[in-house]
């Protein structure tokens, strides 16, 4: 399986991302050094493209996919994209708040701790729809694990479209998310004039 290996940091720090977006506390004192030089037509759309790839930790071809899925349904290709990369089970866990980061939820969801509605689910990239119930298996939530986790992720905010009740390490998806609902910095219309040259 590829793994994106680069220090997180640093990577934040290249691609103008405040550590945050990732679920980490952590700030680096660094500067990017860089001469003046303008950022080309191309350079931009890139970066946006690598930007939504390194916060949701999806890698070039499945990212690839999910565009071509996007631009085949209705609506706007980008905003379809987006809510795509929303509703994966790995970014729905770290939203619940069942996990510090995204990478950490992917790790919860491939060692089996998660069920959507009552079903053992261990694909990260499963998406949710709306109505699906999620949980951590009853073995577990006793865990030290979650209590740690939930002590740091106690005072974050649940999305408007997801219902989490934390006591019991569950979750509801009221609805897919809106466009307007997804804090994540990227402009979405320059990866699609980026993918449709």
């Amino acid at each position: 399986m590829a793994v994106n290996r680069v220090p997180v940091l640093k990577r934040c720090r290249s691609l103008g991302l405040d550590p945050l977006y990732l679920g980490i506390n952590k700030k680096s004192s660094r500067q990017l050094k860089r001469s003046n030089r303008k950022v080309s037509e191309y350079g931009s759309q890139l970066k946006e493209k690598q930007k939504a790839k390194f916060i949701y930790g999806v890698l070039e071809k499945p990212f690839r996919n999910y565009y071509k899925k996007a631009d085949r349904m209705q609506g706007q290709t980008g905003e379809n994209m987006m809510i795509m990369l929303e509703s994966r089970l790995d970014n729905v866990i770290y939203r619940l708040g069942f996990a510090r980061t995204r990478r950490e939820a992917r790790q919860i969801v491939d060692h089996r701790h998660v069920t959507v509605n009552g079903h053992i689910v261990n694909i990260p990239s499963y998406l949710v729809k709306a109505g699906d119930e999620i949980e951590i298996k009853e073995k577990a939530k006793s865990s030290e694990r979650y209590k740690q986790i939930l002590e740091v992720t106690g005072g974050r905010s649940v999305p408007q479209w997801l219902d989490a009740d934390q006591e019991n390490l569950k979750g509801t998806v009221k609805e897919l998310p809106r466009r307007e609902e997804i804090d994540v910095p990227v402009d979405e219309m320059l990866i699609v004039e980026l993918y449709s040259k």
